[in-house]
């Protein structure tokens, strides 16, 4: 019966989950059941011990949607961490903003102890407003000149990163309006 005397079927009182006393805790143990105790009271989001990767991305509202599609696409739906700084790379890079870059470096360092990440993604974008403002020049009007630009600090940021992690596998990605991306030889 549920509260108020109404019948099973008809109820809707959804009960709060009780505690697991120490005594349930104490036989589930002896009874070989820590992993079932694990899975009880663990979600399944926090029992992923190892994620695939740290993606590093601009915080440009436009691509957020686009971001995400990707990276499912690619079959890393829950695969990743994902850091959004303004200009992704630049950002990580940029000495106007050296709190961003530490900001990074420490969240890598983070994942790396966490979720032992196996290779870090950079991401940036064409129409990037950050590389407007903290570099003074809309690249935008020369899509080649746009793409040396950002191939020069993808590269920048991902032979920092394999200086200090030379285990991790670096990708460099360059995403368009529309959406799809391109890789960037580094």
């Amino acid at each position: 019966m549920c509260d108020n005397h109404i019948p099973e079927p008809q109820c809707q009182h959804n009960p709060k989950p009780t505690a697991i006393g120490r005594r349930k805790f104490v036989k589930l143990a002896a009874l070989g059941g820590a992993v079932s105790l694990y899975n009880v009271i663990t979600p399944s989001a926090a029992r992923a011990a190892t994620t695939d990767a740290l993606l590093l991305s601009c915080m440009d509202y436009r691509l957020m949607d686009d971001i995400v599609r990707y990276m499912d696409g690619r079959g890393m739906t829950d695969k990743y961490d994902h850091v959004v700084l303004a200009g992704a790379s630049l950002g990580a890079m940029t000495d106007q903003f050296s709190e961003w870059g530490k900001t990074f470096r420490d969240h890598l360092q983070v994942a790396i102890d966490l979720h032992q990440i196996k290779r870090v993604i950079i991401m940036d974008h064409r129409d990037c407003g950050a590389y407007k403002t903290i570099l003074g020049e809309d690249f935008g009007k020369d899509p080649a000149k746009e793409t040396q630009v950002h191939t020069e600090y993808l590269t920048l940021l991902a032979a920092e990163i394999t200086t200090l992690h030379p285990e991790l596998q670096m990708e460099t990605l360059l995403m368009n309006l529309d959406g799809s991306v391109e890789p960037i030889a580094i």
